[in-house]
C-alpha cells in the first residue's frame, strides 16, 4: 500500500444527500472552472438490434482539453491527480476508503469517480470495500457502474478508480443500449454467456437486494472473472489481475469482458463501449464504425 493519503477531513456523504450534494458541487465546479465538460456531437447507429450512441469530440473542444491537460502537467508535474483530488472536484467521502469526485473532462453529465483514499493500483482486483462504495451510490439512484481494469481496458490513470454515470444513456429505448443483446436466463446468480453477444464475456443477473452490501456483488465478480479466465496474482502485498478486463454493473445485472487490446484502427474502447456507447476523436473514425459495425469493433478488442 502506498503511504500517501488524501487530505483528511472530507465529510462523509449520507444517502439522502448524495444526489443534492452532487448537483450542488457540480454547479460549484463548473463556476470555478475545475470541471471541464468536453463538447461532443452525437450520432446514433441502428445495428444488430441495438441503438448505439457514438460521441465525437469537436476539434475546438479537443484542442482546449489538450491545452488544459498540458497546463495542469506543467503546473503540477507528473503527479497523481487523485492523491489528493482537486478540492473543487470533490463531492465527499463514501465509507472509510473512498472519495467521490467528478471526472474532470467529462463527456457524460454527472459522471463521477470513486477513488481509493490511499493508493491502490488500477490493476489490483476489486475488493468488497470497492463494491460497497459503488453499491452505496447505486442503491438510491441506480445508474451504471463500470471499471476499466488496466490501460489496455481503457484506464487513463493507475490509481484505482471505479466510475458511475446516471441512466438512461439515451432518451429513448433501453436505459443501457446494449440490453437487447443481454439475453441470458432470468435466474439470478447464474453465470452465463449471452447467445446474442458474439464476443468473450460472462454475465449474471442480480437479486433485487444486490445493492444492500451483503457481499453478493463481490462473490459474483470473482465468479465472473473466473469465467473469463482472469486469475488473481500475488505481487508483494497486492492482488493483481492476470489480464485486462472491463466490468459493467447495473442494479439488474453485471457483465465482465476480457480485453486483448486497447484500440482498433485508432478507435479506443473502454467499458462504456460494451454498454453501447462509443467515443471517437475524428469524423473518419465515426465513418469507420459505420462501415465495419460497432460489434465488429468490440470483437476486435476482445478476440
Amino acid at each position: 500500500m502506498h503511504p500517501e493519503r488524501t487530505r483528511p477531513g472530507t465529510a462523509a456523504l449520507a444517502h439522502s444527500e448524495f444526489w443534492p450534494r452532487l448537483l450542488e458541487r457540480e454547479r460549484h465546479a463548473l463556476e470555478r472552472g475545475a470541471l471541464q465538460p468536453i463538447e461532443t456531437q452525437q450520432a446514433l447507429l441502428e445495428r444488430d438490434g441495438v441503438t448505439w450512441v457514438v460521441r465525437r469530440v469537436s476539434s475546438l473542444a479537443r484542442k482546449a482539453r489538450d491545452r488544459e491537460r498540458r497546463q495542469t502537467q506543467n503546473d503540477a508535474g507528473p503527479s497523481n491527480p487523485f492523491l489528493p483530488p482537486e478540492a473543487d472536484l470533490t463531492i465527499g467521502a463514501v465509507g472509510h476508503g473512498h472519495l467521490c469526485i467528478f471526472n474532470k473532462f467529462n463527456v457524460i453529465e454527472h459522471h463521477i469517480l470513486l477513488v481509493t483514499r490511499a493508493f491502490e493500483h488500477q490493476e489490483c482486483l476489486l475488493t468488497p470495500a470497492d463494491f460497497s462504495a459503488l453499491a452505496w451510490c447505486m442503491r438510491e439512484r441506480g445508474g451504471l457502474g463500470f471499471y476499466n481494469g488496466g490501460q489496455v481496458a481503457g484506464a487513463s490513470q493507475t490509481h484505482k478508480h471505479l466510475q458511475w454515470i446516471p441512466l438512461p444513456l439515451l432518451g429513448t429505448g433501453p436505459a443501457v443500449p446494449i440490453t437487447p443483446l443481454l439475453d441470458g436466463p432470468d435466474a439470478p446468480g447464474r453465470i452465463v454467456r449471452c447467445p446474442a453477444l458474439p464476443l468473450p464475456h460472462a454475465f449474471v443477473r442480480l437479486r433485487p437486494d444486490a445493492m444492500r452490501g451483503n457481499g453478493d456483488l463481490y462473490r459474483l465478480y470473482i465468479a465472473l472473472l473466473e469465467a473469463i479466465g482472469i486469475e488473481a496474482l500475488s505481487l508483494g502485498d497486492e492482488t493483481r489481475q492476470s489480464a485486462p478486463y472491463n466490468l459493467l454493473l447495473t442494479r439488474d445485472w453485471m457483465l465482465a469482458v476480457p480485453r486483448t487490446r486497447e484500440c482498433h484502427e485508432g478507435i479506443s474502447v473502454n467499458a462504456l463501449g460494451f454498454a453501447g456507447s462509443l467515443f471517437v476523436m475524428q469524423a473518419g473514425q465515426l465513418e469507420r464504425i459505420r462501415s465495419v459495425g460497432p460489434l465488429a469493433l468490440l470483437q476486435a478488442v476482445t478476440d
